[in-house]
């Protein structure tokens, strides 16, 4: 890699971990349009797994709730881990360029979906039955292109959790994931000693803007920033999608 990647790279970090610390959500969603521009995706998702864990842990010790998370949401986290692998596989197998394109879809498909603010709610007997498929597509996709957010994201929005439960639940699929994604990168040749250390020098840029994006999160509205973030990433998807077609 040159310094264009490694800026690239850094831009990625900062750009995610602002979001991160914003939202509480969205770090690897927003760090891998970013790399994608520049990388394969098979060398931009195991940079962002290691920052993406650490964002996460340090975000879930701040929500707490972890074992009313784990006990009302451990069938979906199962789930999502064939669903990974299945995902992981393909997309070793797959033309990078059709990955990035996928990624874009969901991207778009998130942005424009939660920009129109279409608020539903489930029943206690639809949260049940979709746990298990709802698992397994968001392990799919994050595996297949290393977005963690759908379909986990509106599933969770749609029971009205608490915040600080709404947080820790996500994250946990989250840190799940990556964990899952870190072993199966790792195996498949694709987490070099070298990548693992550019990824471990990231995390000080990466705390850095968490601790400080949380804290200017409280002098922000919660529409202008969950707006500001949506729009970034529709703009990303749409680059994304783009750039893979032309």
């Amino acid at each position: 890699m040159d310094w264009v990647d490694y800026a690239f790279i850094l831009t990625a970090y900062v750009v995610a971990s602002g979001i991160k610390g914003l939202t509480g959500i969205g770090f690897s969603t927003s760090c891998l349009p970013i790399m994608a521009l520049r990388l394969d995706l098979k060398i931009a998702i195991p940079l962002v797994i290691v920052p993406s864990i650490v964002s996460n842990l340090v975000v879930m010790f701040q929500a707490g709730r972890f074992r009313e998370a784990i006990s009302r949401f451990w069938p979906l986290y199962l789930a999502s881990i064939p669903g990974l692998v299945t995902g992981l596989t393909i997309l070793i197998a797959i033309d990078a360029n059709i990955a990035k394109a996928i990624l874009g879809l969901v991207l778009i498909s998130y942005a424009l979906w939660a920009l129109r603010n279409k608020t539903f709610s489930l029943s206690a007997e639809w949260e049940r039955l979709l746990k298990i498929p709802v698992g397994l597509c968001t392990g799919f996709v994050n595996g297949l292109t290393g977005s963690q957010v759908m379909p986990v994201l509106p599933y969770l929005l749609s029971l009205k959790l608490n915040k600080n439960a709404f947080v820790q639940s996500i994250n946990i699929s989250f840190t799940l994931s990556s964990l899952i994604m870190l072993v199966g990168m790792s195996r498949l040749g694709h987490l070099s000693f070298n990548t693992f250390l550019t990824a471990s020098g990231g995390l000080v840029p990466v705390l850095l803007t968490v601790y400080l994006a949380g804290r200017l999160q409280r002098r922000l509205t919660g529409a202008f920033h969950r707006t500001m973030v949506l729009t970034f990433l529709l703009v990303m998807g749409l680059i994304l999608l783009v750039k893979t077609l032309v």
